[in-house]
């Protein structure tokens, strides 16, 4: 840094705007009167560990890498894991196509969460023309980005000026096609999937591709089974984490492979997810068993020490009046959204009143003196719950039954307990009497 403490980087002094450098929390390029070796010596030294690598353009582009620990309890993990499924080019036109928009369709609502997966990888098993044409044919029928599975070059190649603009990624790369395909990475400008099963080896190729100009890397590890699989991908997260081993601070790719038992590849794909994984591709696509693996990657992918949660307010569900039931729960986004489908289920108009718990959940808040008589009356003032209907009677979860009296005694409401289980909720509304 120049020392000149010019404050035009928005710190009092460089030696502050370092100390922002160190903790990832400023960019280089702040500083007007960094020499272009300097700005190069600091972009390298502060970027992460783990590269960041783009898959795809737009708004259905997939993020991998970039993170910075081993365990989610010291700090959330970033980019969740992309999951692709694998179609071949050797099916007819309508098959493909039939299938993509299966892939498509694979889009499901979870806690207010959209959970969608991110690739579609087509697998050359014919010649390079029949490639290219199910490259252009599923280009043309998604937004979702592309993977690139051949081990020809020429193939690679046709696939490339089809879909090069998308930034398709790679896949095929082996020791007898290092120099073609290095070349294709740095020509396209696409990501490359590095694929050599000796972690020394991959490292050593990996750290030749960086030399040559290739910015963008995934590593891969062959085939193996599950143990060896999960030892590989936790040493690449490791070694790069705290070795700082520039070759093996990429992401990770795990391909899986097909099976007769329909449950198999799904536990096999639920486990890289889990360690470490930056795209898992797998030909399974039922909705059933993409559900399984997105609603997994979303859980493993939360901040464990920010629970996901709602706003606090009063919720309107359905056409309602002044003589709706008014349900009161946390804002612990579980708890609402379970609650909201059993509400909807029952077709009966009522208001949901969600407690600001810090996202907790409704026996935990309880226990934590978050969920009180206290803080339900303070809700009911402040979101005007008066004004909006002509009764006065509250619907509490049954697990806090215990607090109904003091509840009464505090806001002067009446009080109804309801099922314990929100499965019980659309027979509990239809026999209340307000």
């Amino acid at each position: 840094l120049p020392k000149t403490n010019c404050r035009e980087c928005g710190f009092v002094t460089c030696l502050a705007f370092a100390m922002q450098l160190v903790k990832r929390q400023a960019l280089p390029e702040k500083c007007p009167y960094l020499s272009e070796q300097a700005k190069s010596a600091l972009d390298a030294a502060s970027r992460p560990p783990i590269k960041l690598v783009v898959i795809g353009e737009g708004e259905d582009k997939l993020e991998i890498g970039n993170e910075t620990v081993m365990f989610r309890h010291e700090e959330k993990f970033h980019h969740p894991t992309g999951l692709g499924f694998i179609i071949e080019d050797g099916l007819s036109s309508e098959e493909i196509l039939k299938t993509v928009n299966k892939i498509n369709a694979l889009s499901f609502e979870r806690i207010g969460c959209l959970l969608r997966p991110n690739l579609i990888a087509i697998k050359q098993n014919g010649d390079a023309s029949v490639f290219a044409a199910a490259v252009k044919l599923v280009k043309e029928h998604t937004n979702l980005g592309l993977v690139l599975i051949s081990k020809d070059a020429s193939a690679q190649r046709s696939a490339l000026e089809i879909a090069a603009c998308g930034k398709p990624l790679i896949y095929g790369l082996d020791k007898n096609n290092l120099e073609a395909f290095t070349k294709l990475a740095v020509e396209f400008k696409v990501p490359l999937v590095v694929s050599l099963q000796d972690l020394s080896e991959l490292s050593a190729v990996a750290g030749k591709l960086i030399s040559q100009g290739v910015e963008d890397l995934i590593l891969d590890t062959g085939n193996k089974n599950i143990a060896e699989k999960i030892w590989d991908l936790t040493q690449i997260r490791r070694r790069g984490l705290y070795r700082s081993e520039r070759s093996l601070g990429f992401p990770t790719i795990v391909t899986i492979e097909d099976s007769a038992d329909r449950f198999d590849p799904i536990l096999e794909a639920a486990t890289y997810i889990a360690k470490y994984a930056g795209v898992v591709l797998i030909k399974a696509n039922e909705p059933w068993q993409a559900l399984s693996l997105l609603t997994l990657r979303q859980n493993i992918y939360t901040d464990p020490q920010r629970p996901l949660q709602v706003e606090s307010k009063l919720y309107p569900i359905g056409n309602t009046s002044d003589k709706s039931p008014v349900l009161i729960t946390t804002n612990f986004s579980l708890s609402y959204y379970t609650v909201l489908g059993e509400v909807e289920a029952s077709k009966i108009p009522a208001y949901i009143m969600t407690i600001d718990t810090e996202g907790m959940s409704v026996l935990t808040a309880w226990a934590a003196e978050k969920f009180t008589p206290e803080s339900i009356s303070a809700a009911i003032d402040k979101y005007g719950l008066k004004e909006q209907v002509c009764h006065k009677q509250l619907v509490i979860p049954g697990y806090v039954a215990v607090m109904s009296g003091k509840l009464e005694d505090a806001c002067g409401w009446q009080v109804a307990v309801g099922p314990k289980e929100a499965s019980g909720i659309p027979s509990f509304l239809k026999n209340l009497q307000l």
